[in-house]
């Protein structure tokens, strides 16, 4: 009899003790399917020295946010909210089938996506009071002093954009996980010395994001959150979840700051999770797994 398949999960530290503990949903459900497909599962922490080694392990791979070492590793990531995952291929989100798919809001039916879509605005944003309150609230990410190959152009490029192509205030907030060069923080400090309009924030991003007017961001996944408060975006970055964004790369400037109709904001979150992502929440879960493994190639 052969010996069994392994899949080898490599994961960073914090994680890995978590899917050790049995605490993390969905790599608990993976293992799961996998060892009930007949596999077996290596679990290891994400370092250089297991990066090296991963292309001579025979087996399969999988890499958590991280970019696939060989052609038998794909990597997952969250998709943004929920139990909702995506297994791919690639680490550039934007590279990805959903964002090359075409969104198509006649063929999501209305009434689930409305339903869909109440479900996860009052779990996610019950109490938040959404509103306008005539504002446009700009999540700023990482590495702002200059574009890197997915921008359009660089974060601090996009501020002085958005100020000179829009008359609402402008309220900034910092990543909470980032750490800031003295002289990142001295060029918002001069924007804002500069410019009445343009304020950096530390409010709650869920109160920013319920109460303004809407989203520019490079790529935040708060503009995605946003969707469900029906709150439109621009993207100044490329992202998976460009349909129903104005975007800069893919529609240049001009476009992106002109008038839009109104997105569908409802049918794109039912298509863009319910129907295009793996769901570790529902019981079809397994089943739709190995159908995503199956479909990379792999023997399961």
């Amino acid at each position: 009899m052969p010996a069994p398949e392994t899949l080898w999960i490599y994961l960073d530290e914090p994680t890995l003790h978590r899917v050790e503990r049995a605490e993390h949903h969905f790599f608990k459900r993976l293992i799961g399917a996998v060892e009930a497909a007949g596999w077996q599962v290596a679990l290891r922490e994400s370092t250089l020295a297991e990066e090296a080694a991963a292309p001579e392990r025979p087996g399969y791979a999988l890499y958590h946010m991280e970019a696939p070492t060989h052609a038998r590793a794909l990597t997952c990531r969250r998709a943004y909210i929920g139990a909702f995952w995506r297994i791919e291929a690639q680490a550039e989100r934007w590279e990805w089938p959903i964002a090359r798919a075409e969104f198509r809001p006649e063929e999501v039916d209305a009434r689930r996506a409305e339903n869909f879509a109440n479900y996860w605005r009052k779990r996610l944003y019950s109490g938040a009071n959404p509103g306008d309150d005539g504002f446009i609230f700009l999540p700023l990410q990482g590495r702002l002093l200059g574009p890197r190959g997915f921008q359009a152009l660089g974060p601090l490029e996009m501020i002085a954009e958005t100020l000179a192509r829009a008359d609402l205030p402008i309220r900034a907030r910092l990543h909470p996980r980032e750490s800031y060069l003295p002289e990142e923080l001295d060029a918002l400090a001069e924007i804002a010395a500069r410019e009445p309009r343009f304020t950096l924030v530390s409010a709650p991003a869920r109160d920013l994001l319920a109460r303004c007017r809407m989203v520019v961001t490079q790529n935040s996944s708060l503009a995605f959150e946003g969707f469900l408060l029906h709150k439109p975006a621009i993207v100044f970055a490329q992202i998976d979840f460009h349909h129903i964004a104005r975007s800069v790369p893919r529609d240049g400037l001009e476009a992106a700051f002109s008038p839009a109709p109104v997105p569908e904001f409802d049918r794109y979150m039912l298509w863009f999770l319910k129907e295009t992502a793996l769901n570790a929440g529902a019981p079809e879960f397994e089943a739709q797994l190995l159908l995503r493994l199956r479909a990379a190639g792999w023997p399961i």
